[in-house]
């Protein structure tokens, strides 16, 4: 059980203190959970933070539960999931597409993501239910050819992180806690409030400012 999303993003940095002042490498933070963990690995750690938008498409009988994810240039879908309409698939594909677009508007403005060619990238989120979210920001991730890509999470069940592991291009696995009896991401934690986009672009913002740049290059 950790206090909150910034308790969980001190332990893992504590896993992460390899990785300290490295050069070439970037913390990529889901949006918008993901963000405030990302955010403490990379304030001890001294790295740049960036964000990998994604997000899941709903089941339409339960939205909490994801039977595919969706980013500005890819898709997957849970083939498992049975009895789900082509015709709802694209009608949230197309929906989820333009909250992104307005989401990298919002976050970005004028400035340039950071390029996560040749770079170790340590993706971010605040835990995983079905994996769905992570696994298109990681396919996501792949387009841009980075050296190495490690995944780092507060909590999983065993099997959505086995198929995270198991995913081609992934070097390596953290994860903190892996419960047997797994509900919801939420449950893992005493304080799980909903992080707002405003909230997002301040961390961001102090991130980018609390940085030593004098040795990274990118």
């Amino acid at each position: 059980m950790f206090t909150n999303r910034e308790e969980a993003g001190i332990l893992l940095a504590d896993k992460l203190i390899n990785y300290s002042n490295a050069k070439n490498t970037v913390i990529a933070s889901i949006p918008r959970g993901g963000v405030p963990v990302g955010f403490e690995i990379a304030k001890k750690l001294n790295l740049p933070l960036e964000i990998v938008l994604s997000k899941k498409i709903g089941h339409p009988f339960n939205k909490e539960y994801a039977i595919g994810a969706v980013t500005l240039k890819s898709r997957i879908i849970n083939d498992s999931v049975p009895g789900i309409s082509k015709v709802y698939i694209e009608e949230e594909t197309n929906k989820i597409r333009k909250l992104l677009n307005q989401r990298y508007q919002l976050f970005y403005g004028d400035k340039t993501p950071i390029e996560f060619k040749d770079k170790t990238v340590i993706v971010v989120d605040d835990g995983i239910a079905t994996g769905s979210t992570l696994i298109s920001s990681i396919e996501l991730i792949k387009m841009q050819k980075p050296s190495k890509i490690i995944v780092a999470l507060p909590v999983a069940p065993s099997g959505s992180l086995n198929k995270v592991k198991t995913l081609e291009g992934v070097d390596l696995t953290i994860c903190l806690l892996i419960p047997r009896n797994f509900q919801a991401v939420g449950q893992f934690y005493e304080e799980f409030n909903q992080v707002s986009d405003q909230e997002v672009m301040e961390l961001l913002k102090k991130a980018k400012n609390s940085l030593n740049l004098n040795y990274l290059t990118h």
